[in-house]
């Protein structure tokens, strides 16, 4: 039986927004004595990048500048009272979560919880949280939404336990996510999504993925699939650095790649 990682792709891909109607009667979780939080400052962008690249969410910090410019780029004289991040005992920045918006609606939108691998489990995630959600209100939002996905599993029930639920049109459209979700955490806000069979939580292809790069690469880090010219390639990450290699040299099968 596979094991689940709190960030695995491996998981068949379904996009989430979950909402909050409203921000009253926000729970209040403490950080652990020697924590605390700072506000984004100029220079703030490459801790945020290796914050999100330790997560998982991105393969090296290319993938990290291209999103920071799609989120944040021209707008960073916003991020001194939105972007927030945990720094440690050694003032070292370990997570991070931004109180943003979008332009299409009134709501203020959770952006980019994270909190860096080696620090998953310290009791960091709910006061991040929580502290980011008194930021959008605080900013004068009266709901919140936040974007993400299956692969986030252990993130989107943590959501649900702060009242977060699923958005109505993205309930139909990504309901085999949402049941992927149910099975795997039993939520009880889920409990109109029948769980599914585990076998039928897994992407095929990325679940074959995973066990070539194992095989070839004891300690991989990160991994993803990318089209470039027409052609399937794997970008990964392993201890010793960045690589990638196409889809079916590593699955030994280039029909279909």
């Amino acid at each position: 039986m596979d094991t689940i990682d709190t960030f695995d792709n491996r998981l068949k891909y379904y996009h989430f927004l979950l909402c909050r109607d409203n921000l009253d009667n926000l729970p209040d979780y403490p950080l652990p004595a020697g924590y605390r939080f700072v506000f984004y400052r100029d220079g703030d962008k490459k801790d945020w990048i290796e914050i999100e690249k330790s997560a998982g969410e991105f393969i090296d910090e290319a993938g990290g500048l291209a999103a920071w410019q799609h989120y944040y780029g021209g707008r960073e004289h916003l991020l001194g009272e939105r972007m927030l991040f945990i720094t440690g005992p050694d003032g070292r920045k370990i997570a991070t979560a931004t109180a943003f918006f979008d332009d299409s609606d009134s709501a203020g939108w959770l952006h980019w919880v994270s909190v860096r691998r080696d620090c998953q489990g310290t009791g960091l995630s709910r006061p991040l949280i929580a502290k980011a959600l008194r930021v959008l209100r605080g900013l004068g939002y009266r709901d919140a939404k936040i974007p993400t996905q299956t692969t986030s599993w252990v993130a989107v029930k943590l959501y649900l336990d702060f009242g977060f639920r699923p958005e109505a049109e993205n309930a139909l459209k990504s309901r085999e996510g949402y049941r992927i979700v149910r099975t795997l955490t039993g939520h009880p806000a889920l409990r109109d999504f029948p769980p599914l069979p585990r076998e039928a939580l897994w992407d095929p292809l990325m679940r074959r993925v995973h066990a070539a790069l194992l095989s070839r690469c004891p300690d991989l880090e990160a991994f993803c699939l990318q089209e470039k010219d027409g052609l399937r390639l794997v970008r990964y990450r392993t201890g010793s650095g960045c690589f990638s290699t196409p889809c079916g040299e590593l699955l030994g099968n280039e029909q279909g790649f």
